[in-house]
């Protein structure tokens, strides 16, 4: 192609269609597969070129013999890209589509060609279009400022050094149908890469789409929290539920806690959500160092977390919160980043004869509500 349509899978921006887990010899075939897919679509290109100088030769513009030493190149160009790719060597490679040599080669080959023959240079600087357009859709910024400026530079050394003539054929009429095809086949073709590089865009952003939902569920699934190592909501509410059955079928008591680290909104958007995430584990492991074995500890969403302990009082639950309160405070929170300052607010209930999960959150959930109301740095009982 006179396009580069392994351009692409750019290497710089790495390996989009790699599948977890994927074995080594799968991880080949597959790129082999991608390979060969976009060297025959290289080599469908070049055919229209081909066919584009048939026009021109047949017109008297250029010789015959041109037309057979093009079409000589591209096959052998080709030819080589393809015996590369089968032999397995670019898998060893960063590159491993050939997309920057391809670019490379074909640029050299079109350069070439508009120096040998000028009167039909049209054919070959449509080339570049379809080049820049598949560059500008993987190459980063950089590369592709510099691609342009590669191509854009060799063609305007190519014009002023050799004081090439820019004409566009049309001293006939089967020359003009040959000007008009070419800027006809460059459009196609150029829509032909649109569409394919939306195509792959989309089957990307399902494939992102259909992972992010797995990695949900994943979550769902799981029992702790990955970043502060807490039991995640589902596991802290399915121990809230039993806990609760089991205390009320012995009669004992069970005291939970609704904890909020205050004004977490503005620790992210002063220090970053770098710091936020650090604040939140450093929170979480003072709580889990402090509190009992049989005392269970969650991330009830967000900035929020709900403890849970059992076989305590009203008033033994609510000093122990107020002692993780002042723990909390006192602790060194500018080695995180200067000036940071991380308080809590908790709303603490207790469990009463016959309650249901929901009444008892509820309770801790106003008293938590009333201690911000309060200032915020305090403890609450329902």
């Amino acid at each position: 192609m006179t396009t580069t349509a392994g351009s692409f899978y750019d290497p710089a921006n790495g390996d989009f269609e790699a599948v977890d887990g994927e074995s080594l010899p799968a991880r080949h075939a597959r790129r082999l597969r991608r390979r060969r897919q976009t060297l025959f679509v290289a080599g469908g290109s070049h055919i229209i070129n081909v066919a584009l100088l048939a026009v021109f030769a047949a017109a008297g513009t250029i010789s015959p013999t041109l037309v057979i030493t093009f079409a000589a190149c591209a096959i052998g160009k080709v030819a080589i890209f393809m015996a590369i790719s089968e032999s397995g060597m670019s898998d060893r490679w960063k590159d491993h589509f050939l997309a920057g040599p391809y670019t490379a080669a074909t640029f050299a080959l079109m350069l070439g060609f508009i120096y040998w023959a000028p009167a039909v240079a049209v054919v070959f600087m449509c080339a570049f279009f379809l080049i820049a357009n598949v560059i500008a859709f993987r190459a980063s910024p950089q590369r592709g400022a510099v691609a342009c400026t590669v191509m854009i530079g060799g063609v305007i050394a190519l014009y002023v050094l050799a004081q090439l003539p820019i004409t566009l054929p049309a001293g006939n009429d089967l020359e003009r149908l040959g000007t008009l095809l070419t800027f006809a086949a460059t459009l196609m073709r150029i829509m032909f890469i649109n569409i394919f590089a939306t195509r792959v865009r989309d089957n990307l952003y399902r494939r992102s789409a259909a992972l992010e939902t797995a990695y949900k569920r994943i979550e769902e699934l799981a029992e702790v929290d990955e970043l502060t190592g807490a039991l995640n909501r589902r596991s802290i509410m399915r121990l809230l539920d039993d806990e609760i059955a089991r205390c009320q079928k012995a009669g004992l008591a069970c005291t939970v806690a609704l904890i909020d680290l205050d004004h977490f909104k503005q620790i992210n958007d002063r220090f970053g959500h770098l710091t936020g995430d650090e604040v939140l584990r450093t929170f979480a492991i003072s709580i889990f160092a402090n509190i009992r074995t049989v005392d269970k500890f969650g991330r009830y969403g967000g900035e929020e977390f709900l403890l849970l302990l059992p076989e305590i009082s009203h008033d033994s639950g609510t000093r122990m919160l107020d002692r993780l309160r002042a723990i909390v405070e006192t602790l060194d929170w500018s080695a995180f980043s200067e000036g940071l300052t991380v308080t809590i607010s908790a709303g603490v209930a207790t469990l009463r004869p016959g309650e249901p999960p929901e009444s008892l959150l509820a309770r801790a959930d106003l008293a938590l509500y009333a201690a911000k109301e309060r200032g915020r740095n305090r403890i609450a009982a329902a």
